[in-house]
C-alpha cells in the first residue's frame, strides 16, 4: 500500500509539469523505445521529397532551413526526405532528391543530422530507390521485370539481372553506412507506392522465376536481403525501420492480396527490423488513398492488423490529421507511432502546437495535394495553406512570425474569402489596424460554399469540402487574436471610405457567377450557384449546370448527393461549357476522380458549348462531343435540353467595387483580379500582407 501511494503522489508530482496537450493527449506525448533507441513522443515526420536539393544530389541550404522547421516543431522523429542510393541515377525519382551512393555526400547529410539533433529530435534517413517510378534524369527505369508502364508519365522498365540485383542490395547497405557516418539513429528503407522495394514484393510487377521472383517469399528476397546485410553492416545500436505496403490496392492488375503483404512485413521483422511503417496503395491504384474523399482514420484497421501480426513498433500516416485519431489508435493498442507528411508540410510545428493545446494556431493541411503535383511536375513543393513553405530560412516570409511595421496603418479589406482572411491575418500581426468588411454573414468566400453538406450541416454523412472550413476556421482565430475587426454584412462603400478615411484599401471581393448575354435568363427558375450550396433555392428534376470548371464540377457533386437526399426520382442533370473538357483548373489528383463521378450519376458533359437561349422546361444549346480516343466529332445544333432549373455556375471577377476616387494606397487580390485556384488566392493575400 506504502508503495502504492508513492506511486501515484509520483504521478501527480509528474502531472503538474506537463504541457495541456501533455495531458490531453498523454499516448501521443508519451515515450517509446525503437531498437535501443529511445523517442521522446510518438509523433513521427515522414519521408517527404522536396526537389528543394541540388540536382546532383547534394543537400541544399533551402532542404536545411525546411528540415531545421521541423526538428524545432516537436516531432520525435524527423526523418529526412528519401536518398537515392546508385550512381546511375536509376533510383532517383525527383530532381530535387538527395544522394547517398558517394562518401562525398556525408558532409551535407551530417550537416542535416545536426540540425535535427538541434531540434531535440532523433535524426532519421530513408534509404530510396524510386525502382519503375525513377530514373527521372534517364530514358528507362528498372525493376524486378519489364512491366509496362500504367501511367505515362514514367519511362519503360528494363528487367534487372541478378548480378545488378546484388549490386543494388549492396548499395543500399553502403548507404546505410554512410547515413550512420552521419550521425543519423535510425535508418529507414522505403519499399512503398511503387518503388523498387514494392515492385520486387508484387506480384504485379515481379514476374520472375529465379530465387528473387515466385511466391510471396521469393518475391520478398531482395527486401530481405537488404534489411539483413544493413543490420548486419550498422549493428544493434542503430534502429532499422522499413516502410511497407499493407495492400497495394492492385486487385484489378492481379498485384498482391491483403495476406500476402501481411507475410512480406512479417519477413520484414524476422529479417531484423525495430519497426514497420505501414501504407497502403500505389501510385498506380485506381482508388483514393489520401484524398479528401477519404474520411481522416479509415485505414487505421490495416495498422491494427499489422499490430496483431508482429511485435514492434507499427507507424503509420496516411489521412490522420487530427490528434483526436491517433490518440485513440494508440490508447486501444493499434498504433505506436503517429506518423505525418502532408499535415506537417502544412505546419511543421504542429506537434509543439497540439503538445500546448493550440490547435487553432494549427495551419490545418486541406489535403488539396498541390504538394504532390508540384512533385510530379518537377517542381519545388509548395502548399496551398501555408505560402512559406520552401522559404523557411528566409525572414520576409515569417515563418518564424513578422516583425511590427513601423509606421501603423489604418487597413480595410473588403471581402472575407480566403484572400481577405489572409491579407487581413499578416497585417494584423505586424501591428497595423484591420477592418474586414464582408457583404455576407459569413466568412470563407467560396470555401464556405463549397464545404455545405449536401446531406446538411450537422449530419453524419462524410462530405469531403467539409475540410476547407479547418483553414477557414484557423485563419478567423488568427485574425481575432491579433485584433481583426470584423464588420459582417456591410458591403464597402464610397460613403464609408470617404467618413473613415483609411490609409489603405484591400479590394478581396472574389468571383461572381456570370450572367450570360441569351434570352430568357431572367427567368425565375435561372439561379446563383451559391444559393444552391446555401439552400436558399430548390431544385427541380431536370437540373442544366452552366460551367465547366472546378466550381462547377464542386457543384455537380453537391447536386447530386442534394438529390439522393432529397429522394428526387428521375433526375437528370447535364453540364454545358465552351471549354474542350470540363475541370481542367483542378489538381489532377482530383480530376479523375470527379470525372468518374459525373460518369456515375450519368451526368451529361457538353462540352465546346455554347447556350442560345433559356426556356421554360429547357436550355437550347450548341455542343460537341469528341470522342478522345478516335478524336471523332459529333455536332449538335439547336438541341433542347430539359431544364426546369438552369444554374449559373461559370465564375468571372467581382467588379461591384474596383479603382475609382479613392485616393490612397489601393490593391486588388483573388478571384477579383481574375479566376484561379485557392492557393493562388491565399498567395495573393500572403504577399500583400507582408507588404503592409
Amino acid at each position: 500500500m506504502k508503495g502504492s501511494r508513492i506511486l501515484k503522489s509520483e504521478d501527480k508530482r509528474k502531472e503538474e509539469f506537463m504541457l495541456p496537450g501533455e495531458k490531453k493527449y498523454p499516448h501521443i506525448f508519451s515515450p517509446i523505445q525503437i531498437g535501443k533507441i529511445w523517442v521522446k513522443n510518438r509523433i513521427k515526420y515522414a519521408s517527404t521529397e522536396t526537389n528543394y536539393n541540388y540536382s546532383d544530389g547534394f543537400v541544399s541550404e533551402k532542404e536545411l532551413a525546411y528540415i531545421e522547421a521541423h526538428a524545432r516543431g516537436g516531432s520525435g522523429i524527423v526523418t529526412t526526405q528519401g536518398a537515392y542510393t546508385d550512381p546511375r541515377g536509376e533510383g532517383q525519382g525527383y530532381v530535387g532528391m538527395m544522394g547517398i551512393w558517394d562518401d562525398k555526400f556525408i558532409p551535407g547529410l551530417k550537416r542535416m543530422a545536426d540540425v535535427i539533433h538541434a531540434g531535440d529530435a532523433v535524426a532519421c534517413l530513408q534509404l530510396m530507390h524510386c525502382g519503375r517510378v525513377g530514373g527521372i534524369n534517364l530514358p528507362y527505369t528498372v525493376g524486378p521485370s519489364a512491366i509496362r508502364q500504367r501511367l505515362r508519365r514514367f519511362r519503360p522498365p528494363q528487367k534487372m539481372s541478378i548480378p545488378e540485383i546484388e549490386e543494388c542490395i549492396q548499395e543500399h547497405i553502403d548507404g546505410a553506412r554512410r547515413a550512420v557516418e552521419a550521425g543519423y539513429e535510425i535508418i529507414e528503407i522505403s519499399g512503398i507506392v511503387g518503388y523498387l522495394i514494392s515492385n520486387f514484393i508484387s506480384k504485379y510487377t515481379n514476374w520472375r522465376s529465379d530465387e528473387y521472383g515466385g511466391d510471396i517469399h521469393g518475391r520478398s528476397t531482395f527486401m530481405r536481403k537488404i534489411v539483413e546485410g544493413i543490420r548486419k553492416e550498422i549493428g544493434q545500436d542503430v534502429a532499422l525501420g522499413i516502410r511497407l505496403c499493407a495492400w497495394e490496392m492492385l486487385d484489378d492488375m492481379e498485384g498482391n492480396t491483403e495476406e500476402e503483404s501481411m507475410q512480406s512485413l512479417k519477413i520484414a521483422e524476422a529479417a531484423g527490423c525495430d519497426y514497420i511503417s505501414v501504407t497502403v496503395g500505389w501510385q498506380e491504384s485506381l482508388g483514393s488513398v489520401i484524398s479528401r474523399d477519404i474520411p481522416m482514420g479509415k485505414w487505421l484497421y490495416v495498422a491494427e492488423r499489422t499490430k496483431k501480426a508482429l511485435n514492434i513498433p507499427v507507424s503509420m500516416a496516411y489521412r490522420l490529421f487530427v490528434p483526436e485519431i491517433p490518440e485513440q489508435a494508440i490508447a486501444d493498442g493499434n498504433l505506436d507511432i503517429w506518423e505525418m507528411c502532408r499535415p506537417q508540410i502544412a505546419d511543421p510545428a504542429l506537434p509543439n502546437k497540439i503538445m500546448w493545446d493550440k490547435q487553432e494556431d494549427i495551419v490545418p493541411c486541406v489535403a488539396c495535394q498541390v504538394c504532390l503535383a508540384r512533385l510530379f511536375r518537377d517542381a519545388p513543393v509548395t502548399c496551398t495553406v501555408r505560402p512559406s513553405c520552401g522559404h523557411e530560412g528566409e525572414r520576409e516570409w515569417g515563418y518564424y512570425g513578422f516583425p511590427k511595421a513601423e509606421i501603423k496603418r489604418k487597413i480595410f479589406i473588403a471581402g472575407a474569402g480566403i484572400a481577405g482572411l489572409q491579407a487581413a491575418g499578416i497585417a494584423a500581426e505586424k501591428g497595423h489596424d484591420v477592418s474586414v468588411y464582408e457583404k455576407t454573414d459569413h466568412v470563407g468566400g467560396q470555401w464556405y460554399y463549397a464545404s455545405r453538406n449536401p446531406w446538411g450541416e450537422d449530419s453524419e454523412k462524410y462530405w469531403d469540402d467539409q475540410e476547407f472550413m479547418r483553414w477557414v476556421s484557423h485563419m478567423k482565430a488568427q485574425c481575432d487574436k491579433h485584433g481583426v475587426n470584423f464588420v459582417m454584412n456591410t458591403p464597402v462603400t464610397v460613403e464609408l471610405l470617404d467618413k473613415e478615411k483609411p490609409d489603405s484599401l484591400v479590394i478581396a471581393t472574389g468571383a461572381v457567377p456570370e450572367v450570360p448575354d441569351v434570352p430568357g435568363v431572367d427567368k425565375p427558375h435561372v439561379i446563383d450557384m451559391f444559393d444552391v450550396f446555401t439552400g436558399k433555392v430548390k431544385l427541380g428534376k431536370n437540373v442544366v449546370i452552366l460551367g465547366g470548371s472546378g466550381a462547377a464540377i464542386s457543384l455537380a457533386l453537391f447536386v447530386i448527393d442534394k438529390v439522393e437526399k432529397d429522394g428526387i426520382k428521375d433526375f437528370s442533370l447535364a453540364m454545358i461549357d465552351p471549354a474542350s473538357r470540363f475541370g481542367a483548373d483542378v489538381n489532377p489528383s482530383y480530376i479523375w476522380r470527379y470525372r468518374l463521378r459525373l460518369r456515375k450519376a450519368k451526368v451529361q458533359q457538353l462540352t465546346y458549348g455554347k447556350v442560345k437561349e433559356i426556356k421554360d422546361q429547357a436550355v437550347v444549346a450548341d455542343w460537341k462531343i469528341v470522342d478522345r480516343k478516335t478524336k471523332e466529332k459529333q455536332e449538335f445544333k439547336d438541341q433542347e435540353v430539359p431544364a426546369d432549373t438552369v444554374i449559373l455556375a461559370t465564375l468571372v471577377p467581382n467588379h461591384n467595387l474596383g479603382y475609382g476616387s479613392f485616393t490612397g494606397d489601393t490593391a486588388m487580390i483573388g478571384d477579383c483580379v481574375w479566376i484561379r485556384r485557392g492557393i493562388d488566392a491565399i498567395q495573393d493575400g500572403f504577399r500583400l500582407g507582408t507588404r503592409f
